[in-house]
């Protein structure tokens, strides 16, 4: 379990002072795009295993789940969305709170809900890892509270940190579960406080005061036949979309081989970013994380994986801070973000902190309407 999971200390967080990092997740610890693809594929099978009869909804949880549930949806070809905090006009929400996030408020398009729940034997909302299970108790009162139809639950996860306690409240919920790992999370407080949190810390920045441009290679193209998660899609059109991406990524690019290659997702935006990493790992070496709103102490202690943060402004708003952790130097960065409307200020802060970490080649792929 050492070898997967690590506690981090969240920042300035009264509601719950630890967050669990895995090291093959890719989103927020740099991780392989492929052993995170065939890791999530695993839980996949579980899933497939005990509710393969079953007309089946996944629902991958914002931020940290959407490319679990992305993935584990183009394995099992279901139907498939995805949590969010992004605003999306012309829809009603489901709105529910995660509590112990920085960023409670979490939303589900009930219009597309509501289009499919007649058609359908049981949800299964996706994440990374449980800890008391009650974000998805809430969503679950909720759809029962607003929909008639009598559909059943799950939750599947990579790591279930759930005490007894959440596990009879589960049972007695007849809400199911599927996970990799059981884990015990008791200790997780008393370590997250003693974390120093002396690691290096970088403020939000705009490029245009610090760096010229002529010495960065920066280039954005965007991309088609974009499909958007927050909204009910499907795993096989998803799937066909993805690898639509890649096609366009060679059309642009050619054949990368040997380069040391990063391909950074942003905030709700994973899976596609593994996608192309895993597709680049054939013929490079790829390292593959997220941008995330997520605010986690770094600390230069040896077992701490976070050692080093910068602040940013979010591509997709203005008023939105978010963070990336341990950034390095590569030969090339792809960044693959859906956002409709660049923030200019967002992406000027994002290159500098890419460039303040050795990097002079940066690509932008906007995958999006």
């Amino acid at each position: 379990m050492q070898e997967i999971v690590a506690v981090a200390k969240r920042e300035n967080n009264s509601r719950r002072n630890y967050l669990v990092l895995n090291r093959l997740q890719a989103k927020h610890v740099p991780a392989s795009p492929k052993r995170a693809l065939d890791y999530f594929e695993e839980l996949a099978g579980q899933v497939k295993e005990k509710f393969g009869g079953e007309r089946l909804l996944l629902v991958g949880f914002a931020e940290t789940a959407t490319g679990i549930g992305a993935a584990l949806a183009v394995k099992l070809k279901t139907a498939y969305m995805q949590t969010t905090r992004e605003e999306i006009d012309g829809v009603d929400f489901l709105n529910f709170t995660e509590v112990h996030s920085h960023a409670a408020q979490q939303k589900l398009v009930r219009d597309d809900l509501e289009e499919i729940i007649g058609r359908i034997d049981r949800i299964v909302f996706v994440e990374d890892e449980l800890t008391t299970g009650n974000t998805i108790g809430n969503i679950v009162s909720l759809i029962r509270e607003s929909f008639p139809f009598p559909v059943k639950f799950a939750a599947a996860s990579l790591i279930n940190g759930m005490d007894d306690k959440g596990l009879e409240k589960f049972c007695r919920e007849d809400i199911a579960l599927c996970f990799l790992q059981k884990a015990d999370y008791c200790d997780f407080p008393r370590r997250a406080e003693a974390v120093k949190g002396d690691g290096e810390y970088f403020p939000a920045h705009p490029l245009g005061e610090v760096q010229p441009r002529k010495a960065l290679d920066v280039e954005s193209w965007k991309a088609s036949d974009y499909i958007n998660a927050r909204r009910l899609t499907n795993g096989a059109s998803y799937a066909r979309a993805c690898e639509s991406l890649w096609e366009q990524f060679l059309s642009v690019n050619g054949k990368i081989c040997k380069k040391r290659i990063l391909v950074l997702g942003t905030e709700e935006i994973m899976y596609p970013a593994l996608f192309l990493g895993k597709c680049l790992e054939e013929d490079n070496e790829v390292i593959c994380h997220g941008t995330t709103r997520s605010p986690i102490l770094v600390s230069s202690e040896p077992d701490y994986l976070l050692y080093r943060r910068y602040e940013l402004v979010s591509l997709y708003a203005q008023e939105r801070k978010t963070f990336v952790y341990n950034l390095k130097a590569y030969d090339q960065v792809f960044v693959v973000t859906d956002t409709p409307a660049l923030n200019r200020e967002g992406w000027d802060g994002l290159v500098w902190a890419l460039w303040q970490s050795g990097n002079r080649k940066i690509q932008l792929i906007r995958w999006c309407c």
